[in-house]
């Protein structure tokens, strides 16, 4: 613990215990928008496993790649990659060739990344891979996780797993209960590895990142650079000087991001975060109580029958009905249930028609799921909105530009932060959203960005600027500026701009 915190000082943070929330990082200094709070490389990792979709085990590249030519299992994008993994892997891959085939190909990433750390630790031991303040398995034995919280058919699942581990491993001295415990410790501290436009590339542990806590309106965000993940400031957070729990969640002292996909109510985030991570939500946004219901209706309820109004309705006193809190007008719980049940009933055939591979039929449907759900849910559904965005993808796949952009920009004033609302606490107060994203959130930068290359391919040059400058503004902060991502992102707005200055210049003539 000493060393971690020494190497933490340069940093300028510092790890706290806070009761009922445990682990914490705290700030030393200020830190401001776009600024990295902390990086770390992974202890372990591993990318995805998809026929389609193969990458390099050393950067997750998915170009020029070779296949392992002893245990046919891992990639690499050639020999530098190859070299900086060989200490690892040379043991990992005696291990593999062992099994057949067949079992070969059944590993799982996440027995994978067991393998890798059991490996890992074993050279730390024999001082052939070392170690550092912010990287060894001690690092990974303080985690926590929660196995008294879990349920016995999960603890089965684990046994299960543990088992293929040690067929794999072979040790006998190998502790098969620490083997389960610690696959509890990934469900609730590995990190999906992303690229910088959040598809997903692999699965990580970072023993310091984990220590980050959550909050479902978090002061910091967690983006990926290749493999190394990168916690960075999107709001000013002071220096922490009071570490009392109340003062703490006050001052915003602590390090926050959010574990889950924040859009959604309270009991939606809720019953995310207690399946996942095992925990209780006691951020400024869950505990509002008045408001969580006006959230709720808003995110998760219906719309007004008059078309005009964006009013949220509550369900009537009497239970027959909701009744739209702007204009009072009054919608039938009958209406409502039968337009519901033919959503559900469509969202499972549609399922079942995406899984066969009929793209035409599953565009179909999706489009009439949206009349459906725009008759019934409110303009900020987030239902709705994820129907879009499914929209979205195929006709960008189809690469039918204009009925895509189309639907880009109805996403974007539900992404958007658009209505906000004041949490009262004793002396103080704090000012939170509505909306789905707040201001500088990665989702909502990249809608811009989508939007914006659209509207440039499509010849909307004034448009496209507007949107890649508002992308830019929200990914410089969250991405940061030397990324290849934002670079590529720059260098399009760059051009748009020397288009729209050439179209200008030319009207001039």
């Amino acid at each position: 613990m000493e060393e971690l915190q020494s190497a933490l000082k340069e940093w300028d943070l510092i790890v706290s215990t806070l009761p009922e929330k445990g682990r914490c990082l705290l700030t030393t200094r200020d830190f401001y928008p776009g600024e990295v709070i902390i990086s770390q490389e992974p202890y372990v990792c591993v990318p995805n496993k998809s026929s389609g979709d193969r990458r390099c085990d050393g950067c997750f590249t998915s170009s020029n790649l070779r296949k392992c030519s002893a245990c046919h299992v891992v990639w690499y994008c050639g020999s530098t990659c190859q070299k900086l993994d060989w200490k690892l892997h040379r043991l990992e891959c005696q291990a593999l060739s062992r099994l057949d085939m067949d079992k070969r190909k059944s590993v799982t990433p996440s027995i994978r990344l067991m393998v890798k750390l059991y490996l890992r630790r074993k050279l730390e031991s024999e001082k052939v891979i070392p170690t550092t303040a912010t990287n060894n398995y001690n690092l990974v034995e303080a985690l926590v996780a929660h196995m008294s919280d879990i349920d016995e058919k999960q603890l089965v699942l684990y046994a299960q797993m543990a088992n293929l581990v040690n067929l794999i491993l072979q040790w006998p001295e190998i502790n098969m209960k620490q083997i389960a415990e610690n696959f509890s410790k990934f469900a609730c501290n590995a990190h999906t590895i992303c690229d910088g436009e959040l598809r997903p590339l692999g699965t990580g542990l970072y023993p310091v990142i984990s220590i980050v806590n959550h909050s479902c309106l978090p002061n910091s965000v967690l983006v990926f650079e290749g493999r190394l993940a990168v916690v960075r400031a999107v709001q000013h957070i002071p220096q922490g000087a009071e570490l009392s729990p109340v003062a703490w969640t006050r001052a915003h002292t602590n390090v926050l991001i959010s574990y889950i996909e924040t859009a959604g109510s309270t009991m939606t985030r809720q019953k995310a975060l207690t399946e996942q991570y095992l925990f209780t939500c006691t951020c400024p946004r869950c505990i509002k109580a008045s408001d969580d219901i006006q959230e709720s209706a808003l995110l998760e309820g219906y719309r007004c029958k008059d078309d005009q109004c964006n009013g949220f309705l509550l369900r009537s006193s009497d239970g027959e009905g909701f009744i739209c809190q702007h204009c009072g007008v009054v919608r039938d719980k009958e209406e409502i249930r039968k337009i519901a049940s033919e959503v559900k009933s469509m969202l499972d055939t549609v399922l079942m028609s995406s899984s066969a591979g009929n793209h035409q039929e599953t565009f179909w449907m999706y489009q009439k799921i949206e009349t459906l759900q725009r008759k019934l849910s409110h303009p900020f559904s987030i239902s709705l909105m994820q129907t879009r965005e499914k929209l979205l993808k195929i006709l960008m796949e189809q690469q039918e530009w204009r009925e895509a952009l189309a639907y880009c920009r109805l996403t974007i004033p539900v992404y958007q932060s658009t209505s906000y609302f004041y949490l009262d606490m004793p002396g103080e107060t704090y000012l939170s959203s509505t909306g789905v994203y707040p201001g500088f959130h990665p989702l909502l930068g990249l809608q811009y960005y989508t939007c914006g290359k659209l509207e440039w391919f499509l010849g909307n040059t004034d448009s496209a600027i507007e949107s890649l400058t508002r992308a830019v503004d929200i990914l410089k902060i969250t991405h940061g500026t030397n990324t290849p991502f934002i670079k590529d992102l720059l260098l399009k707005l760059e051009e748009a701009r020397a288009e729209a200055s050439y179209k200008l210049s030319s009207k001039d003539e």
